[in-house]
């Protein structure tokens, strides 16, 4: 009996290492039953350490495995995220030239009038010349005095030649003021033409690459996808699992990480807000507190002003009772001011802004686009970005917003992230200045937001604090 169970704890260690079979040794132990030294099959070291050696392989193989498969998914958020900068870029490039566009149009309107004013200037200038020379010498101040019969007749020729070189000047001064203005508006319309032109050369180097980040992000997403393939091939096999197993296993694992990723996202945004309020009472409690200083000061200096204007009176009183034929009427006049003070109450903290409504009208819009593909630089009707679904979600409601996520930041009303409520826009930037925003979505409720997200998804409902926490937050 003893023998089996020696033999039996023997198999099982060969094959628990993963021994296979194994080549007895030249020596043979005694069997204390006396059994034969050939019943019994014991692993030499080298071989218990061989096995030991292919165990911890394989534990290496698919710890590398793991760790491969998670930079590939970190490479395909990088390259996703590079193509949606770039997109964005682009939109606010596109954004920056339809201003100048707009500028050129305004100051090439202000030069047109201008120059027409100089022309109706123009014309009254001759059109008095003309006068001039039609009446011929009696609008010369020899003419004036050399024509007149008598000397009132003087004094009026005079006046009239007066008047009307008066009148001429006049129109030359206002001629040369309106061309010089003309001048000016002309060269502002110059200036923003030039302008236009650099806005357009940056727009066309901001397509070519958003272009090329969609294509790099497009090949990425393809090569990653091959290569987690293959990772996920090796994985099976180094865990000697079925390949469908495999890619079951990886997506839970995947699914995991994203929820843990959202938890340490919703903690992060959690702290900052708690952060951001505790600032706000700090501030407000500091306003108040100044506020209450400035009344306390207030009412300290018109302590003082009644304190020497009672000085002042009693001052008079002493005089009117040393002069005594005018103490009565002294005395009815002086009153002094009232000592009674009520400090103003510090001022109400601003309301939320109100928002302009058709929240639901604008989520029904974009809930009807989910599916719908990411295209950068799209606004619909049948493809979106990030800030084209926003574009249009909220023009269906009647509200026009620019084709650029950092611009719709800036046409709302900025909120914090407590204050949300269904329509108001998310944002995420990569620092604390709005110029950084380079992501849109839309709030509905619940923590969920509807956005366009990237090259390869569809419009779709997230989290969120799917990805990282949005830093910016406004209302329409």
């Amino acid at each position: 009996m003893g023998r089996l169970t020696r033999t039996g704890l023997t198999a099982t260690l060969c094959l628990g290492l993963g021994l296979g079979t194994l080549a007895l040794g030249p020596a043979a132990v005694a069997d204390p039953d006396g059994g034969s030294s050939s019943d019994r099959a014991f692993p030499s070291q080298d071989q218990v350490d061989a096995a030991k050696a292919r165990a911890e392989q394989k534990a290496r193989d698919v710890g590398a495995i793991k760790a491969q498969l998670l930079l590939a998914n970190q490479r395909l958020e990088q390259a996703a995220l590079a193509a949606e900068q770039a997109a964005e870029a682009y939109n606010g490039a596109m954004w920056r030239l339809d201003q100048a566009k707009e500028k050129v149009r305004q100051a090439q309107a202000e030069a047109d009038k201008a120059r027409a004013t100089v022309a109706d200037q123009r014309e009254k200038i001759a059109a008095m010349v003309t006068r001039s020379y039609q009446h011929g010498t009696q609008l010369t101040a020899l003419g004036a005095m050399m024509g007149a019969n008598a000397p009132g007749e003087v004094m009026d020729q005079y006046a009239a030649f007066q008047s009307t070189s008066s009148s001429l000047q006049a129109d030359y001064d206002r001629y040369a003021a309106a061309d010089a203005l003309a001048q000016v508006f002309e060269e502002e319309a110059e200036d923003a033409r030039d302008a236009q032109e650099k806005a357009a050369a940056k727009a066309r180097e901001a397509k070519d690459a958003a272009t090329a980040a969609a294509a790099a992000a497009q090949a990425a997403a393809s090569s990653i996808a091959a290569e987690k393939d293959q990772l996920i091939r090796e994985l099976a096999k180094a865990q000697n699992i079925s390949v469908d197993l495999a890619r079951e296993r990886q997506a839970a694992l995947e699914e995991i990480a994203r929820q843990r990723a959202e938890a340490r996202a919703r903690r992060e945004a959690a702290a900052r807000e708690r952060a951001q309020e505790a600032a706000r009472e700090r501030a407000q409690q500091a306003a108040q507190e100044a506020a209450q200083e400035a009344a306390r000061e207030q009412a300290r200096e018109q302590a003082r002003s009644r304190a020497r204007a009672e000085a002042r009176r009693e001052r008079r009183q002493d005089r009117r009772e040393r002069d005594t034929s005018s103490s009565s009427s002294s005395s009815s006049n002086d009153s002094g001011p009232s000592s009674s003070y009520n400090p103003p109450a510090p001022p109400p903290p601003p309301a939320p802004p109100s928002g302009s409504g058709g929240a639901g009208t604008a989520i029904s819009f974009a809930k009807a686009q989910l599916g719908e593909p990411y295209q950068w630089g799209a606004a619909g009707p049948g493809a979106w970005d990030c800030s084209g679904l926003m574009l249009g979600a909220w023009g269906a409601a009647g509200v026009s917003l620019p084709h650029y996520s950092a611009a719709q930041y800036y046409a709302g009303s900025p909120i914090s992230a407590s204050d949300l409520r269904p329509g108001d826009l998310v944002f995420w930037g990569t620092t604390s200045s709005p110029s950084s925003i380079h992501h849109v979505a839309m709030y509905i409720g619940g923590g969920m937001i509807i956005h366009a997200p990237r090259t390869g998804v569809p419009v779709e409902i997230d989290s969120m604090y799917y990805w990282i926490p949005p830093n910016f937050f406004a209302r329409v």
